[in-house]
């Protein structure tokens, strides 16, 4: 019996040289859709919130000189959290308001240091266009916090928490939180104005001055 023609068979390295470009291309994708400055989804929906950091920038002085201008403006609208009553809300549902995000925890001492003052900033410039939300990330029940701003007289600021410190891990994982207290300035449609990290005096006149400039540069 004459046995015809033998088959070729595919030389493995031929293969292994095509998995290779398939996989490189696959990764070079994946990178430049999810960067190190977000993804593509981001691009174009901050632009008013990156000329705001620009005007303001000249106002990051003296107690808030560590104030750091977004140069790169994220979308901060679905950190979420709990009011008093344990209700739902993200940055979003503040559309409209400018607001100076703080993370704080009672077992931080900058943040226990700075509340005072926050307190005080929202009670000078507090309003319908503008609020400072301090958001609590102590685990567990809302007791220790709430008995902590009670204690050192904090009466303007409304109490929101997150007890899951998932607002802090998804602020830091985008690069805006790599500790505590950290401290955002949002525009009127949930986007980064600027960001400082670790404690400031915000009832300065420095503090006072930067957000008055975001607010008139907002139109409000």
């Amino acid at each position: 019996m004459t046995n015809g023609p033998k088959t070729r068979r595919p030389r493995p390295i031929v293969f292994a040289a095509v998995a290779a470009l398939v996989l490189l291309a696959g990764l070079a994708a994946v990178y430049v859709i999810g960067g190190p400055d977000g993804n593509r989804q981001q691009a174009g929906t901050c632009t008013g919130a990156l000329q705001l950091a620009e005007a303001v920038a000249p106002k990051a002085t003296g107690e808030v000189a560590a104030f750091l201008p977004a140069s790169k403006p994220l979308s901060l609208a679905d950190l979420a959290f709990k009011d008093d009553t344990g209700a739902d809300l993200t940055i979003g549902d503040f559309a409209g308001r400018t607001v100076l995000l703080n993370l704080w925890a009672t077992w931080c001492a900058p943040c226990r240091k700075e509340m005072p003052a926050l307190d005080e900033l929202q009670a000078e410039l507090g309003s319908e266009a503008f609020e400072v939300v301090t958001v609590s990330v102590d685990r567990g029940s809302d007791e220790k916090p709430k008995a902590f701003l009670k204690d050192i007289g904090v009466s303007r600021l409304a109490f929101y928490a997150d007890p899951t410190m998932q607002i802090f891990q998804t602020a830091r994982s985008r690069g805006r939180a790599p500790g505590l207290p950290s401290t955002m300035l949002i525009d009127k449609t949930g986007c980064e104005i600027g960001t400082l990290m670790g404690p400031a005096e915000w009832a300065s006149e420095d503090a006072k001055a930067l957000i008055r400039a975001a607010l008139v540069e907002s139109g409000t």
